[in-house]
């Protein structure tokens, strides 16, 4: 009776997971199929081809992990940080973000080292706030080495240039990247989610 019982409740549980995963499935799907269409600079081809391999390769070896690790300046968490966030979500992405992921009562640091660890890529969100946090060698300074030791990393400027980070992180800027300055977040975003999601795009 146990065992007929034991049985049922494992059926049941492997139909739920499964009805699960085709929402997701499908629900990624309508958020993929909503993405506005981009143009691609020659460089951000260059630069994102590799990251997009990366994201595939992730993806089969660490299906569990999040696709995105969203590394910015505390001073930039209501604003552009959470512009980004919202608009890489909206698109299907499934991004850690500190303001959402770390609970109250938890250590900041061990949170973003457990978000780094499940996440495929990272994001560096470079504004004027994120440069003088990466001066004053903060949390996003820590965030970045962690980041630069991979190769799945992809800048992002915003209201500043890497001509301006080339300063503060010679080798966060030596990756190129993508900025605002010549497209949309909107469109940043896009492509973040086309690289990091390419069966999608």
């Amino acid at each position: 009776m146990k065992t007929e019982m034991q049985k049922a409740q494992r059926k049941a549980e492997r139909e739920l997971t499964s009805a699960v995963k085709k929402w997701e499935r499908d629900t990624n799907r309508k958020l993929r199929a909503a993405r506005p269409k981009v143009t691609y600079t020659a460089s951000e081809q260059r630069y994102l081809a590799p990251v997009q391999e990366q994201a595939e390769r992730q993806a089969q070896l660490h299906p569990e992990r999040r696709d995105v690790f969203l590394c910015h300046a505390w001073d930039d968490r209501e604003g552009a940080a959470k512009e980004l966030h919202d608009l890489l979500e909206s698109f299907g992405v499934d991004v850690w973000f500190s303001e959402k992921d770390v609970p109250l009562g938890t250590s900041l640091i061990r949170a973003i080292d457990k978000g780094l660890k499940m996440s495929r890529i990272g994001i560096v969100l470079v504004t004027p706030a994120m440069l003088q946090s990466l001066a004053a060698e903060g949390i996003a300074d820590k965030e970045l080495s962690a980041l630069l030791a991979t190769d799945r990393v992809i800048p992002v400027t915003h209201g500043t240039t890497f001509e301006d980070l080339r300063d503060e992180s010679p080798l966060l800027a030596s990756r190129s990247g993508l900025s605002t300055n010549e497209s949309s977040m909107e469109a940043v975003a896009v492509k973040i989610a086309n690289a990091v999601q390419p069966e999608a795009a």
